[in-house]
């Protein structure tokens, strides 16, 4: 089984670049949705020569908007949800650049949300005017960084088979921020496994984080 959802990760000069992205639809499969969207972020790194997450992701939206030949009357709404993040390691600054999945960063025992902007990677031929917002953070020492897809939140589970939902989501994160890498993978593991008890996984999960030190 391939994953529809799919991290990214390149470095370009004094810069690191991370994403996560999340293939959405059913008239495209996961797996052939990570090939395009991996080789397009690629393409736009180097055609941008380093550019913003805000101007790769408005190439990728091109990109993939062009290559499933979308048009204003498709019905299939395949396209992919995305968190991008760039780290310049010479200044401590973090860009943003987000596709419905939002950039979240634990700060003094609080959890810092930077909203992503609400269109979809795919919908470029429906909407060509429309440019991704690029934010800007200062990263102090000791902060959490996450990015992920929607599936850990969406989760059915619990004593009334809801869904997980972001602020418990928000919640677990804060709760494990100060543990190393390996037990906060741990711990988000066994609390899903928890949470859905008997219950089929819904959808992909993807979860990743990092402590700027």
């Amino acid at each position: 089984m391939v994953s529809g959802d799919f991290y990214w990760f390149e470095r370009y000069g004094n810069k690191s670049y991370l994403a996560a992205v999340d293939c959405t639809g059913h008239g495209v499969p996961g797996a052939f949705m990570s090939i395009i969207g991996y080789n397009i972020l690629n393409y736009a790194l180097s055609s941008t020569k380093g550019g913003s997450p805000a101007q790769i992701l408005d190439m990728l939206n091109k990109g993939v908007s062009n290559t499933l030949h979308k048009t204003s009357n498709t019905e299939t709404k395949d396209g992919m949800d995305v968190a991008l993040i760039t780290i310049h390691h010479d200044t401590n600054i973090l860009e943003y650049a987000g596709a419905y999945n939002p950039l979240y960063i634990v700060r003094n025992h609080e959890v810092l949300k930077i909203n992503a902007d609400k269109f979809p990677i795919g919908s470029y031929h429906e909407n060509p005017n429309l440019h991704y917002s690029n934010h800007q953070i200062e990263l102090q020492k000791g902060d959490s960084v996450y990015i992920f897809s929607d599936g850990y939140a969406d989760q059915f589970g619990g004593p009334k088979g809801k869904k997980l939902m972001y602020k418990r989501f928000r919640d677990i994160l804060l709760e494990i921020s100060d543990l190393s890498a390996d037990e906060q993978q741990k711990r988000l593991l066994d609390y899903l496994l928890d949470w859905k008890g008997s219950l089929e996984q819904v959808d992909d999960i993807l979860v990743m984080g990092f402590k700027y030190a």
